[in-house]
């Protein structure tokens, strides 16, 4: 099939990071785009700004009349529940509908792609690689699963706005979405047990990316971290690269903080790039960097493009996002929502602000993901000196009996600890003694975040334009 041949495009689960993207690259194709959502949030408020026709109630009758069945293709996203009235009645009346993976292997398929896949890392890696390509005025296209601040979109477009040469996409895991794609190049950040209620174990996540690895074309590339490299016997004609800190092929060295800021030295074959100073914070965006960097110089990047297109990065909202940067108080966001990912956030928040109090507010993600890391999170969220745990954001999970904050609650080791709903959250924060507090989850705690912000402007008092 081909998807030109569709005048209108319609989303189920348009607010959705992956989702709006999409959304917004029909747009620019000139397509009529419409769709629906759960509830509004600043993304769906983005779009409906943007033009887009948005609605929030799953009934048939809000979809637009001159939708038919000729003329429109509709989207969706797996989290939708099976007895979604939209979703049902579209099918029953002979709809083109797919999945939001299965659209983006048809737009990729025709073009150069570039796809960037891990359990943690992803939204980051493909983030830098877009805005390096797009300082060094390459002709590209990205989907991206955050919001790039450099940006202020999930989509970003080739510097001529014409049609792209290549593609950066993400390559999610999740449902195994990432099947869809078959890469010329081929990025693997991460493979840390995940998503087990779609996977079961840590074995049939490896397939996955096992099978994701084989899908890369003819004679492409790998680009894939030095602690998981050996985890996959690579048996088809692809070259594998592979890069890290102080090992691999490609790496960074002599790392220092300096001013807030991580600097390093790239290193690869006979060529050295030295004093990189990366516009966002982390040991493990370093190790995206050097990925981002491996990637962008096969490309064609020249290397003293590296350096000031990565010191211009400002890096994607809700990974390690400062709110309040001031001598009296530090506030950051982060979407860590695996144990792995907390413990790296917290540990590069200790070394940049060492001998300072942390308080961390987490809400967990997933009735199955809290039942399955509870002690790995509680141990995680231990290196921080205060903790306030939410309660489970459940997107799409029905409650399981005994499941709760409270498993990872019971097992935190730290000073200090309280649950909390969110509706009591900042009445709770106000007894608090705060130097460094970050909020972290991948849920709607999102929604808390300015809130927040707002109230530690006025508590502090700090001016309204304090970073």
């Amino acid at each position: 099939m081909k998807i030109t041949n569709y005048d209108n495009v319609y989303f189920l689960g348009i607010g959705g990071i992956g989702m709006s993207a999409l959304a917004r690259w029909f747009v620019h194709k000139g397509k009529a785009v419409a769709g629906y959502d759960r509830t509004s949030t600043p993304l769906t408020e983005s779009l409906i700004h943007e033009g887009l026709s948005v609605h929030f109630e799953d009934d048939v009758n809000a979809i637009p009349p001159y939708f038919n069945v000729e003329n429109t293709l509709v989207v969706y996203t797996p989290a939708l529940p099976n007895d979604h009235k939209e979703l049902n009645y579209l099918r029953e009346q002979r709809y083109t509908v797919l999945k939001r993976s299965q659209v983006l292997g048809l737009i990729t398929g025709q073009l150069f792609t570039v796809a960037v896949a891990g359990t943690h890392g992803k939204t980051t890696t493909s983030s830098m690689i877009a805005h390096i390509l797009k300082y060094a005025g390459k002709n590209f296209s990205a989907f991206l699963g955050g919001i790039a601040s450099n940006y202020d979109s999930n989509l970003i477009l080739n510097n001529s706005g014409g049609n792209a040469g290549m593609m950066v996409v993400e390559a999610d895991e999740f449902d195994r979405s990432f099947l869809t794609l078959h890469p010329d190049i081929a990025i693997v950040t991460s493979v840390d047990a995940d998503h087990l209620d779609i996977y079961g174990d840590k074995q049939y996540l490896l397939d996955s990316f096992k099978a994701f690895i084989d899908q890369i074309k003819a004679s492409g590339q790998l680009f894939i971290q030095e602690r998981i490299e050996d985890q996959f016997d690579i048996k088809n004609n692809i070259h594998k690269n592979i890069y890290g800190i102080n090992r691999g092929q490609f790496f960074a060295s002599d790392i220092t903080i300096e001013n807030g800021f991580f600097k390093f030295d790239y290193f690869e074959k006979e060529l050295k790039v030295e004093k990189i100073r990366l516009g966002v914070p982390g040991y493990y965006n370093i190790e995206n960097a050097v990925a981002a960097i491996a990637v962008c110089l096969s490309l064609g990047v020249a290397p003293d493009e590296i350096k000031p297109a990565l010191e211009a990065y400002r890096g994607v909202k809700r990974r390690f996002e400062f709110r309040i940067k001031s001598p009296q108080l530090v506030q950051v966001d982060d979407y860590a929502h695996h144990p792995v990912e907390i413990e790296a956030f917290l540990r590069s928040l200790r070394d940049l602000y060492p001998g300072r109090k942390l308080t961390v507010i987490f809400q967990p993600h997933l009735y199955t993901r809290t039942r399955d890391f509870a002690s790995g999170f509680a141990q995680s969220l231990s290196l921080a000196d205060e903790v306030v745990l939410l309660d489970i954001y459940p997107a799409r999970e029905e409650p399981i009996p005994g499941v709760s904050s409270a498993l990872i609650f019971k097992e935190v080791d730290v000073q200090a600890k309280m649950m909390s709903s969110k509706e009591e959250l900042l009445s709770k924060i106000a007894a608090l003694d705060l130097e460094v507090i970050a909020t972290v989850g991948a849920g709607d705690i999102d929604q808390l975040v300015q809130p927040l912000t707002d109230f530690l402007k006025k508590k502090y008092d700090l001016a309204e334009n304090t970073y």
